[in-house]
C-alpha cells in the first residue's frame, strides 16, 4: 500500500472515487443515504432557502455520507483482519455504526430546523 503515498492529486482522487463506488455498490445504507442527499438537494432547489440553509443541509448530508463510508471501511478492515467473532471488533463496529446514527440524527435535525424556519417565514 506504500504505492498509494505521494501520488498526484488525480491519482488520489481516483482512489477516493473508487472507495465511493465500492461503498455505493456494496452498502444498501449508503445508497439510501445518497438518495436522501439527492432528494434534499431537489427540495432545496424547489424551496430556494437562504444560502446558509444550503450550506447546513449540504454539510449535514456530507457528514452522513462520510460517516457511512468510514463505517464501511472499519467493517471491511475488521472483517479482513479478524474474521472470527471478537468482543473488541464488535465494539469497534458498534461505535462506527453509532457515528453514522449520530450524523444521521444531526442531518434530520438540520432538515427539521429548515422546515420550522420555512413554516415560520410563511406565516
Amino acid at each position: 500500500m506504500v504505492a498509494h503515498r505521494n501520488q498526484p492529486f488525480y491519482a488520489r482522487l481516483r482512489f477516493a472515487l473508487r472507495g465511493v463506488a465500492h461503498g455505493l455498490h456494496s452498502q444498501a445504507s449508503l445508497r439510501f443515504q445518497a438518495a436522501a442527499a439527492v432528494g434534499m438537494v431537489l427540495v432545496l432547489l424547489v424551496l430556494r432557502p437562504a444560502a446558509v440553509w444550503w450550506a447546513l443541509v449540504l454539510l449535514a448530508s456530507a457528514m452522513v455520507l462520510a460517516a457511512e463510508l468510514l463505517n464501511t471501511a472499519i467493517e471491511q478492515l475488521a472483517d479482513e483482519l479478524h474474521p472470527q467473532q471478537s468482543p473488541g471488533i464488535r465494539i469497534a463496529k458498534d461505535c462506527a455504526a453509532a457515528g453514522v446514527l449520530l450524523a444521521s440524527l444531526g442531518a434530520l435535525a438540520t432538515g427539521a430546523a429548515l422546515l420550522v424556519h420555512l413554516l415560520r417565514s410563511h406565516t
